[in-house]
C-alpha cells in the first residue's frame, strides 16, 4: 500500500498507519501524543499516537532516554528517524535512532490510564474529563462509528436526489406537541431552542421535494434515564409526492443500510475493537400494526403507547420469526401522535380493533399512519405520513386546542400547494449504542447533555 503523503524530506510527517510502506533505512518523521514507555535495561520503547494508530520508536541512547523524562504521557511531540520495518511492532514498522521535539509544554497526567487495553473508570470520570478520557481508543471507536453512520447516511439520501438543508435552532414556538422547551432570552422576547426541524422541512418539502438534515435537536424533558439525552443528534428526513407512509419505510431502509456500509467500509477497526454485530438490513423491514402488536405481548388492547419491555419483546419476536434485527410497527393512534400526523388512509382497509373501538361506545380510537421503527428491541425512529391539505391542518389545530395565528408561516406552505409527503428521525447516540451495546447512551456521546449536566 502505498503511503497517503510522500515524504519529500525528514520533516514532512508520515502517519502511522504509512510507516510500514516506507523503505527500510528511510528517514522519516512522525508526530502525536506519547502514548505509552517501557524502559528496560538498556532500551526504552516510546509509542507515539496519532490519528490512525500506533508507532513504537525504539531509544537506546543514554542521552535520549535521559530527555524522556521530561516528557510525561500525552506530550505532544515530533520525532524523526529511521524506519525498521519489524512485523512484531505496531503497524508492522518501527522507528530507530530517534530525535525527539516536545511540540508543548509537558502534559499532565490524564484521570485514566490510556494506553490500557479497557476503560478502567466509571462513567461519572469519563464524562467530568471528558475532553482527554475520549482520546481512549475505546471511546473514540464508539464517535467513528457515529461519524461513518453520518456520512452512510448523508451518502445514501443525497444518491435519492435529496437536498441536505439546515433550519434554525432558535424558533419562536414549540414544534412537537406534548414535548417541553427550553425557553431563551431573544433580543428581550422569548424564543425557544428547537424541539427538531419538523415543521422546516415539511415547508422544504415545497421547495426541493426531499430534504435531509443532521443536526441537534433539545427536548426539555426532565428524563433521567439510560436512553434519553437533553440534546442529542437527529438525522431527519422528508420527502414529497408519496402515497402513505410505507413510502416513508422505504427510504429509511436505505438511509440505514448506507449507514451499516459506511461502518464497514470506514470504521471497520472501531466495529471490531467494540465487538459490534452489524446488523444486515432486509430489503423491506417486516411490518406489525400496533394493535396486533399489543396482542402480541400480552398488552392491554386500550394502551396508548409501548412500554420498554414490550420493544425488547416484540425485537425478540421479530429477530426468531422473521430473523431480523428491525420491526416497524405502524398505526399508532392518533392520540399518541403530533397534529400534523397523518390519520389511517381511508384508502387502506380499517384494523379490527381499529373498528370495534370506533363504534359507538369505544373508546375513539383513531389510527395513523406512522410508524415506530424498533431495532433490536428498542424504539429507534418515528416516522410517517403528515397531512398536506389546509382543511385537515385547520381541523387537526382546532381538535388539539392550538391558535392556527402561531403557526402562521408553517401554515402559509400549505395554502401555496404541498405533496402528499412523510419522513423520519433517526436518533444517532441511540443507534451507536444499540450497536455498540452500550448500557448507556452517554457512552457514546462525545459531551452529553441532561438532567443533571451542562460541562464540560
Amino acid at each position: 500500500m502505498q503511503p497517503t503523503h510522500q515524504p519529500t524530506d525528514i520533516h514532512q510527517r508520515v502517519l502511522a498507519r504509512d510507516l510500514a510502506s516506507l523503505p527500510d533505512g528511510s528517514p522519516a518523521c512522525i508526530a502525536g501524543w506519547v502514548h505509552r514507555r517501557r524502559t528496560l535495561a538498556s532500551v526504552t520503547f516510546v509509542v507515539v499516537r496519532d490519528r490512525t494508530g500506533l508507532t513504537q520508536v525504539v531509544v537506546k541512547d543514554a542521552e535520549t532516554i535521559s530527555r524522556l523524562s521530561g516528557i510525561p504521557e500525552e506530550t505532544t511531540v515530533e520525532v524523526t528517524g529511521t524506519v525498521s520495518l519489524n512485523p512484531a511492532a505496531p503497524g508492522g514498522a518501527e522507528l530507530v535512532e530517534p530525535t525527539f521535539t516536545a511540540l508543548t509544554e509537558p502534559a499532565v497526567a490524564p484521570p485514566v490510564e490510556l494506553w490500557r487495553p479497557t476503560f478502567g473508570a466509571g462513567l461519572a470520570t469519563h464524562l467530568d474529563h471528558a475532553a482527554v478520557t475520549l482520546r481512549h481508543p475505546r471511546h473514540r471507536a464508539a464517535w467513528e462509528i457515529a461519524s461513518a453512520s453520518l456520512r452512510g447516511f448523508r451518502s445514501a439520501l443525497t444518491a435519492l436526489d435529496f437536498t441536505e438543508i439546515a433550519t434554525p435552532k432558535l424558533v419562536g414556538g414549540a414544534t412537537e406537541s406534548g414535548a417541553n422547551v427550553f425557553e431563551v432570552d431573544y433580543f428581550g422576547r422569548p424564543a425557544y431552542l428547537a424541539q427538531s426541524p419538523q415543521l422546516y422541512k415539511q415547508m422544504l418539502v415545497g421547495v426541493f421535494e426531499r430534504v435531509f438534515e443532521v443536526g441537534p435537536v433539545f427536548r426539555a424533558e426532565p428524563h433521567d434515564t439510560v436512553r434519553h439525552l437533553a440534546q442529542y443528534t437527529s438525522l431527519d428526513a422528508e420527502l414529497g409526492f408519496i402515497r402513505d407512509h410505507r413510502d416513508v419505510l422505504v427510504i429509511l431502509r436505505a438511509a440505514l443500510a448506507g449507514m451499516v456500509e459506511a461502518i464497514e467500509s470506514y470504521a471497520a477497526e472501531a466495529a471490531s475493537l467494540l465487538h459490534v454485530d452489524l446488523p444486515r438490513v432486509p430489503e423491506e423491514f417486516p411490518v406489525i400494526h400496533f394493535a396486533d402488536a399489543l396482542e402480541l405481548v400480552g398488552a392491554d388492547p386500550a394502551e396508548p403507547d409501548l412500554s420498554p419491555a414490550h420493544e425488547r419483546a416484540l425485537g425478540e419476536w421479530a429477530l426468531t420469526t422473521h430473523g431480523s434485527d428491525f420491526l416497524a410497527v405502524e398505526g399508532y393512534p392518533m392520540a399518541k401522535r403530533p397534529f400534523y400526523t397523518h390519520p389511517w388512509a381511508a384508502s387502506s382497509p380499517m384494523h379490527p380493533r381499529q373498528a370495534r373501538l370506533a363504534e359507538p361506545g369505544g373508546d375513539g380510537f383513531e389510527g395513523s399512519n406512522s410508524f415506530d421503527l424498533l431495532f433490536r428491541g428498542l424504539e429507534l425512529t418515528t416516522g410517517g405520513q403528515r397531512l398536506h391539505r389546509p382543511s385537515d391542518y385547520r381541523a387537526a389545530l382546532e381538535r388539539a386546542g392550538q391558535d392556527p395565528a402561531t403557526l402562521a408561516g408553517y401554515l402559509a406552505a400549505f395554502e401555496h400547494g404541498m405533496p402528499p409527503h412523510g419522513g423520519f428521525a433517526i436518533g444517532l447516540e441511540r443507534w451507536v449504542a444499540r450497536l455498540t451495546g452500550a448500557k448507556n447512551v452517554r457512552e457514546v456521546a462525545l459531551f452529553p447533555r441532561d438532567l443533571h449536566r451542562i460541562m464540560p
